[in-house]
């Protein structure tokens, strides 16, 4: 079993904020205290049965994409296919894919791998962004019924061999474990979960994944579905491989009720 190094939340008195393009300076990112934990990593690759959606909000599935996402005009097909993948995987009876991420391990990237451990939305971050996506009037349509932020994330181009992508089961996260925290943004403030180190934690990850691997994962379900806290994980035992490429893309679905 190998071992890796992820960055947890801390607990404190006040509420606690990542500040994006702080004091006007573009790109600039003030962050709350993280604390560095070694972690054992269960690898998913050795045990096709180790996670299930509907227990763990986890899924890997092989799902290779026709359009070449360094490419341009990639978006349109892919968002395509992204739907088609979680109508058949999840049964969902409709998909709004919204926003896409390139995450490169560079310091000079734009977007780097995360490295705290969280969920996307609070449930307040969650319902504030369905009708940033819907619209206020559709929104409370999906919120009568059963909606869900489902993540999906690829390797691009090279295989994954440094700073994977990991996950908390959930089932092994306490209530106490989740703190909420605010994303000030110049024009608006959000929320997301954080969590904070329980040494009950099983981290799962999947390793080498390809490009023509995706895992799909829980975000937030209004009626109760797992939440499941991830983050970039730093392998102890890697030598000097090409710096991780990834696309994650945040997706809104609709369940038939």
């Amino acid at each position: 079993m190998r071992r890796g190094i992820v960055h947890y939340h801390r607990h404190s008195a006040g509420r606690q904020a990542y500040r994006i393009d702080a004091d006007g300076v573009s790109g600039r990112l003030d962050s709350p205290e993280h604390v560095a934990i070694e972690v054992l990593l269960h690898d998913v690759r050795c045990d096709t049965h180790a996670t299930s959606f509907a227990t763990d909000g986890i899924g890997f599935v092989v799902a290779p994409s026709a359009e070449e996402l360094t490419a341009q005009g990639w978006q349109r097909g892919y968002d395509a296919e992204l739907e088609a993948l979680l109508v058949r995987e999840l049964g969902a009876e409709e998909v709004r894919v919204f926003d896409h991420t390139l995450r490169v391990d560079d310091p000079q990237a734009l977007r780097r791998p995360a490295r705290n451990v969280h969920t996307d939305f609070s449930p307040r971050g969650a319902r504030e962004r369905l009708a940033m996506v819907l619209g206020e009037e559709q929104a409370a349509i999906w919120d009568a019924g059963h909606y869900a932020f489902v993540n999906v994330w690829r390797p691009v181009s090279d295989v994954v061999r440094s700073a994977p992508l990991g996950f908390v089961r959930p089932r092994t996260v306490e209530p106490a474990d989740w703190l909420t925290l605010d994303l000030i943004y110049p024009d608006r403030i959000g929320q997301i979960m954080g969590l904070v180190a329980n040494p009950d934690h099983e981290w799962l990850y999947r390793s080498a994944m390809t490009s023509d691997e995706v895992v799909y994962f829980n975000i937030y379900d209004n009626r109760g579905g797992p939440p499941v806290a991830h983050s970039a994980i730093d392998l102890l035992d890697t030598g000097e491989p090409s710096p991780r490429k990834s696309l994650e893309s945040r997706t809104v679905l609709r369940y038939r009720t």
